[in-house]
């Protein structure tokens, strides 16, 4: 096999990866009962209140949501490569309910352990975007929605992506006090931790993953 199609194969899977990890990130966060990530949250509270469907299928609802929100903001020039992110969407919604069956026998009846399982799963879910930033493969359909907006409105990526993640955590919010007579479910500490931490640790894996990801894909050296 030649290096290129190595190189192709090696692409492939780490696309196919991310979703994987960030699934998993999201099952042992939700296992937490603590809330999830803030892109999550909006499909965590409406699983909660129809629970004929799984987390991953709202999971999939929602992205596949945000990419038509990417149709309707770019018009013209949405590529459709990017509707690679639905596939990558479906995976990313079985993975999380199989990562969900995978850590169900995990004790989580104290608070420490509880938020321990949080903790784990900002770690997983921080590797897998690390994957997909160092890559510079497809986005999921989170952060390619907030790239349509800020490159739309000629505003910067990170202050978009703040903005975005506040409103999930509001909808979210605000549909927990509708269905649950103004009562909070599914956003927690949990959620606010995440906030905070996944970028950080992105940040973390991107430094010291970049130079052996790039070897490995572009032939790079380390040095």
């Amino acid at each position: 096999m030649s290096s290129a199609k190595i190189r192709t194969f090696q692409t492939i899977c780490i696309i196919s990866a991310r979703p994987v990890f960030s699934a998993l990130g999201v099952a042992f966060t939700k296992h937490g009962e603590l809330g999830v990530s803030p892109i999550s949250s909006v499909a965590n509270v409406l699983s909660c209140r129809f629970p004929f469907l799984t987390l991953g299928n709202w999971l999939i609802i929602w992205n596949c949501v945000l990419i038509i929100g990417q149709i309707i903001v770019l018009r013209s020039k949405f590529r459709l490569i990017e509707l690679l992110q639905i596939p990558l969407s479906f995976l990313f919604g079985w993975f999380t309910d199989l990562g969900m069956w995978m850590v169900a026998g995990i004790p989580a009846n104290i608070y420490p352990v509880r938020i321990l399982l949080v903790l784990i799963g900002i770690l997983i879910l921080g590797f897998g975007i690390a994957l997909c930033v160092i890559a510079n493969v497809i986005m999921n359909s989170g952060e390619a929605f907030v790239k349509a907006v800020s490159t739309t409105l000629g505003k910067n990526f990170g202050n978009v992506k703040i903005v975005f993640d506040v409103m999930c955590v509001v909808v979210a919010l605000l549909l927990s006090l509708i269905f649950f007579d103004f009562t909070i479910v599914g956003t927690r500490e949990g959620t606010v931790l995440s906030a905070l931490l996944t970028g950080l640790v992105v940040k973390f894996f991107c430094k010291y993953l970049e130079s052996p990801l790039n070897a490995m894909l572009h032939g790079k050296s380390m040095v």
